[in-house]
């Protein structure tokens, strides 16, 4: 029941500020598929992506056997995804934060960051973007 009404809860906040639904539904998918990514890139039991900084190859980390092996990158397409969307809301910004414990997404209003500042210290005032 917690996961409707937080879907809802989002879905909700991302309309009062001028997203359409059908975007807030793109919105939070790409936040929730973000997520996963920052918590695949901290690592899990079986391992973790690593991204090589030369190349922007994606490998998967193995843990268990020290291999390394390819990986789907699924960052780069939700980012374009991401710009995509929120190019139909020039009023509007967002904020990707990149530690897994907290949402992964923040859509920023005008004034939600003051004039001046530095974004990653003041994104929280924004809508977050979670499950």
């Amino acid at each position: 029941m917690t996961s409707i009404r937080n879907r809802i809860d989002v879905l909700s906040s991302l309309t009062q500020v001028g997203i359409a639904l059908g975007d807030a539904r793109t919105l939070r998918r790409i936040s929730m598929q973000l997520h996963r990514w920052h918590e695949l890139e901290c690592g899990v039991d079986a391992g973790g992506v690593e991204r090589d900084e030369t190349t922007g190859k994606v490998t998967w980390y193995d843990s268990r056997t020290g291999r390394r092996s390819p990986y789907a990158d699924r960052e780069t397409p939700a980012l374009k995804r991401l710009a995509a969307t929120m190019a139909r809301y020039p009023t509007l910004s967002y904020y990707v934060q990149g530690d897994p414990r907290g949402a992964s997404l923040y859509i920023l209003r005008p004034g939600d960051v003051p004039e001046g500042e530095d974004v990653s210290a003041y994104y929280s005032r924004g809508v977050a973007v979670y499950k």
